[in-house]
């Protein structure tokens, strides 16, 4: 589905609608892994990042990066956005730290974000681009680390104090009961509501667990984000 989302992220940026995207790129690392018969570890919902597992990340990246900026470059012909350039800016705009040892497992070079410079964002989104981060930061010994796409997209929103921090998601939403997989879905919930729904539900550990969004997004509210959002990637235009 990456050039309808593309087109849109075009349609947004074409009517002054300031974007920075965050992808992520698990899959492709598990993908990767299994080729090389390496199997993927996870602990605390995180990746246990080993130096075969950032190769993978780095390469990981690389090649979706490079899928993003050519969906971009296509002037979307037989669309309104004909001819219209979307222009993609990357850059190492994240300081990280690691995660370090947690309950006795390390979690070697998986990184958590430090800093955002949200200043040097700013500047590239004022010049008309779009601004696209890779889950990587690094040390300010120049030590890479593999950091998670919700993590990223949170600190990123909180620091430039966006209007929504979305996230484009597997699943489709937070269920009106948390326990019933046909429920509703809940469609707009207060903070309040969502740090109390967060209390009663068990620490996630896989994105199809209802904490695993929506404690991002609690996280983002509570840092001056207005609004954020879980949409499903499956329904087309979801973003629209």
């Amino acid at each position: 589905k990456l050039n309808s989302f593309v087109q849109d992220l075009a349609i947004l940026h074409a009517m002054g609608i300031k974007l920075v995207l965050v992808h992520g790129f698990r899959p492709q690392v598990n993908e990767q892994l299994a080729a090389k018969g390496h199997a993927s570890r996870y602990s605390h919902g995180l990746r246990i990042t080993d130096a075969v597992a950032l190769d993978c990340a780095q390469e990981a990246a690389g090649q979706l990066r490079f899928e993003i900026e050519a969906a971009f470059s296509q002037g979307l012909p037989n669309t309104p956005m004909a001819n219209a350039t979307v222009r993609v800016v990357s850059g190492n705009f994240l300081t990280a730290r690691p995660v370090g040892i947690v309950d006795g497992v390390d979690f070697m070079q998986s990184g958590l974000v430090r800093r955002v410079d949200g200043a040097a964002i700013r500047r590239a989104i004022d010049i008309g681009a779009l601004v696209l981060l890779s889950p990587f930061g690094f040390s300010p010994t120049g030590e890479a680390f593999n950091l998670t796409m919700e993590d990223v997209a949170t600190a990123t929103a909180v620091a430039l104090q966006a209007d929504k921090l979305v996230f484009l998601t597997e699943v489709p939403g937070i269920r009106e009961r948390a326990d019933d997989p046909e429920s509703a879905i809940d469609t707009e919930l207060a903070l309040a509501d969502a740090k109390r729904l967060l209390a009663e539900l068990p620490a996630p550990l896989k994105p199809t667990d209802t904490a695993f969004y929506l404690q991002h997004c609690v996280r983002a509210c509570e840092g001056g984000v207005e609004r954020s959002h879980i949409l499903p990637f499956a329904a087309d235009g979801a973003l629209l």
